[in-house]
């Protein structure tokens, strides 16, 4: 199997890129300039595959808080990390002055491998509510590896401490009263052509609306692409000691959009002491074509954690 070389580029005031020979297979936005209705945070698009192919949206016009994959939190403890209208229950969404920003403090580390097969970068990170009370501190790693012909890699790993003084109670809509729309956490939204897209999901499971809500060790999305006769598969995987309700439930749509998060309270809230530290870690495998089940448990028995 050929390698792809990769290289990190820092070049830019706001953003970090990851290349694959020529091809830029994502850039890191962590200083970005947004509305604060949008939730100000970190962000990666564009994402590609090998071949080019953009796999992420940014700021679509029905969600202008979408953008490529972010971690994300749309309720905590009142505040909403996430962007746009907070859940209220027997309300529906309300748009309200609670909403938080993710601040980017430093990178600790950023380092391309000696052989070009990886690329890994630390951040620091505060979020900060509405009134700018400080209440947890973040540290987050990318790493990205595994560029052979056809797929690569990114693991996403995060450390979110309590430093509020109280408990942080981690939420979703459905913990406020919305049926099945129980996101939270590592979000990645699908471009406008991925819409209605092929879901599958580890444990022999398939389909879409059945797929909300379920748990799973990991799940794939499939999509084809406007212009070019492609299509693109991510492949999303948890990590099994991740701190959180197990097993993971998942949000996802495929319709009226496409979006996929292994959320850390779907239908259940979490709560993070003060002084706690929630540890999170998934990998997100971005390939060209279109991988079925076969490829897929492959690939996932071929990459243990």
């Amino acid at each position: 199997m050929t390698l792809r070389t990769l290289r990190l580029d820092t070049t830019a005031d706001d953003a970090v890129s990851v290349y694959a020979d020529d091809v830029e297979l994502l850039r890191y936005v962590h200083r970005p300039d947004m509305p604060q209705f949008e939730g100000p945070k970190p962000y990666l698009h564009p994402v590609r595959t090998l071949a080019g192919d953009v796999v992420t949206a940014y700021r679509p016009h029905d969600h202008r808080w979408h953008k490529g994959i972010q971690m994300t939190a749309s309720h905590v403890s009142g505040q909403n990390f996430w962007g746009g209208g907070s859940y209220v229950r027997d309300q529906g969404y309300v748009d309200l002055p609670n909403i938080g920003t993710m601040r980017h403090e430093e990178f600790t580390a950023s380092e391309t491998g000696a052989a070009g097969d990886r690329v890994h970068v630390a951040q620091r990170l505060t979020w900060h509510t509405s009134a700018g009370e400080h209440w947890v501190d973040e540290q987050r790693e990318l790493t990205v590896r595994d560029a052979d012909e056809t797929s690569w890699a990114l693991e996403f790993a995060t450390e979110l401490t309590n430093v509020r003084g109280e408990p942080l109670v981690f939420g979703s809509p459905t913990t406020n009263g919305r049926p099945q729309a129980g996101y939270s956490g590592l979000f990645w939204r699908g471009p406008r052509a991925f819409t209605d897209g092929r879901v599958l999901a580890g444990n022999g499971q398939s389909g879409g609306p059945e797929l909300m809500g379920r748990a799973a060790p990991w799940l794939a999305y499939t999509g084809r692409h406007d212009e070019v006769d492609r299509a693109s598969t991510l492949l999303f995987i948890d990590h099994p000691g991740n701190d959180k309700q197990a097993p993971t439930r998942w949000f996802v749509r495929e319709e009226p959009f496409a979006a996929v998060n292994p959320s850390i309270a779907f239908s259940q809230e979490v709560e993070l002491a003060p002084g706690d530290t929630l540890r999170l870690r998934y990998r997100v495998v971005v390939a060209d074509g279109e991988w079925d089940r076969a490829r897929l448990e492959s690939y996932v028995a071929a990459h243990p954690w």
